[in-house]
């Protein structure tokens, strides 16, 4: 009987063991939920920093891209402005050459009306024969005294200081024409240079037209023989190269 009693209060007690006391499947099936919240956790984490990092990667590959442009605009600009000064440069060159050719080809032409005016009024041989006098002869000699005395004497008749006259006279004429009469047809008799002989094929032409024209702005037997001497100065410093010689040294 006490026994039997006994049974119910057993019942009771292990009944109260499985209220109290879960089973250890509960804590597994716990143990295993929190487990997956951490690791879902942890993913979500993972795809924020993933977010993070590609939206950085993003900004970083927007701003490599910008860079670059910026530097192709400014290559491009420096292409450009390079280009600019290439085709500035060759057209320069291209106009000097044109002013160049333009200039030899006037000056060519300046020459063979030069040369022909005065191989056709300026006094030369009547015979073709070779010129005797080349430079070392006493004759080359002779048309060189000639021509330097005869300039110098020009200018002082032109000067009034050799037959004085207070009027215009034929000594102060030929004093002022000297130059032309006698100085350049003397250095051209002579076996000069090409060079030489351009310059006074030169002032052949060009001493008439000053004695020409300067008495109508000075009337001065003085001033025209100075002007003929400057330009006979400056015409042999032009094609004897003077200028060209001063300048090097």
């Amino acid at each position: 009987m006490a026994t039997l009693l006994m049974q119910p209060s057993l019942c009771t007690s292990h009944f109260l063991k499985l209220q109290i006391s879960p089973p250890s499947s509960y804590y597994s099936s716990f143990v295993s939920a929190s487990s997956f919240n951490k690791n879902i956790h942890n993913i979500l984490f993972s795809c924020d920093k993933y977010r993070s990092f590609s939206r950085a990667c993003a900004r970083l590959n927007e701003l490599n891209s910008t860079e670059t442009l910026h530097e192709s605009n400014v290559r491009n600009e420096k292409d450009g402005d390079r280009d600019d000064q290439t085709n500035v440069k060759q057209q320069s060159e291209e106009d000097q050459e044109s002013k160049a050719t333009s200039t030899t080809a006037l000056d060519k032409d300046l020459k063979k009306v030069v040369q022909k005016t005065a191989a056709t009024f300026a006094p030369r041989a009547s015979t073709a024969s070779k010129n005797p006098a080349v430079p070392g002869t006493v004759l080359y000699t002779v048309f060189e005294v000639q021509a330097y005395a005869s300039m110098l004497l020009g200018g002082a008749l032109s000067f009034n200081l050799l037959f004085p006259s207070n009027e215009p006279d034929i000594w102060r004429l030929m004093g002022m024409w000297s130059i032309w009469m006698f100085t350049i047809p003397s250095l051209r008799a002579r076996d000069c240079s090409k060079s030489e002989k351009e310059a006074l094929n030169y002032l052949f032409i060009l001493v008439p037209l000053l004695n020409v024209l300067i008495p109508f702005f000075w009337k001065s037997f003085a001033v025209v023989w100075s002007a003929d001497t400057i330009a006979f100065l400056g015409m042999y410093a032009w094609k004897l190269g003077w200028l060209e010689t001063s300048d090097k040294e």
